[in-house]
């Protein structure tokens, strides 16, 4: 394993002498980085693993605390839907 194995993929590797060999690492660097920020969809799946870890978590911690959040997001979306519905109908 080299030094640069160590490295995400979004840093170009220091000491490259070679003109060439260094705009190829930023350019490698810099379409990496537009990668990982323009993919969307793989953003939205780490956010909700992190954000379903961390339920999960609070639910060994606080079960009563967790149904209870359960049953207010419920009727949050349960109010928000009915309000939509009611504006589309009117």
């Amino acid at each position: 394993m080299t030094v640069s194995d160590n490295l995400p993929r979004t840093v170009v590797p220091a000491g490259i002498v070679d003109p060439v060999a260094s705009a190829r690492a930023e350019l490698k660097a810099a379409l990496a980085a537009i990668e990982v920020k323009g993919n969307i969809p793989r953003r939205v799946e780490k956010a909700s693993a992190r954000a379903a870890a961390k339920a999960r978590t609070f639910a060994d911690r606080n079960p009563i605390g967790a149904a209870a959040a359960a049953v207010g997001i419920a009727a949050v979306v349960g109010g928000a839907v009915w309000v939509i519905a009611r504006a589309l109908s009117r």
